[in-house]
């Protein structure tokens, strides 16, 4: 659903062009919504990158943390999310929602059908992928780039 793909796109840049230490996963959850709980079990932390309604100009980027994220998927954008927004609620009951949580959202242009995202958004995705980066260097994840023998 163009915009809403941002998520999508950024992972798909973060796996092809690194390679991570063990025991980091780079994983689009896409529209797996409560499928998604195995993979919280144990978790110490939790990027998210996704499109969310942020307020602003399309392209806008929001940082949200900890208690903050399932309150950003009240407006919900699209029907994935609320699978999103269901994961978080049944993890925190379940006591597996990782204790260091960050999400990277973007204001969308747009949320037609279609493949290709909005120039709005597609002008931020570089800053998206860096931003994600920083998040995980800020955690004491350091990735290396990937080269052709690695991929």
């Amino acid at each position: 659903m163009s915009d809403d793909g941002v998520g999508v796109r950024v992972v798909q840049r973060l796996a092809s062009q690194h390679v991570y230490p063990p025991g980091v996963t780079v994983l689009d959850g896409g529209t797996l919504g409560l499928d998604l709980l195995p993979f919280l079990e144990g978790l110490e932390r939790l990027l998210i990158i996704d499109a969310m309604e942020t307020g602003g100009t399309p392209g806008t980027i929001a940082r949200l943390t900890g208690d903050e994220i399932p309150v950003a998927f009240e407006t919900r954008l699209s029907p994935h999310q609320m699978g999103l927004k269901d994961l978080l609620a049944v993890s925190l009951l379940q006591g597996n929602t990782p204790p260091d949580m960050v999400l990277l959202g973007i204001q969308p242009e747009t949320i037609r059908m279609g493949v290709d995202l909005s120039p709005a958004v597609a002008n931020r995705l570089e800053t998206l992928v860096e931003m994600s980066l920083q998040e995980l260097k800020n955690w004491g994840i350091v990735p290396q780039p990937a080269t052709t023998s690695s991929l």
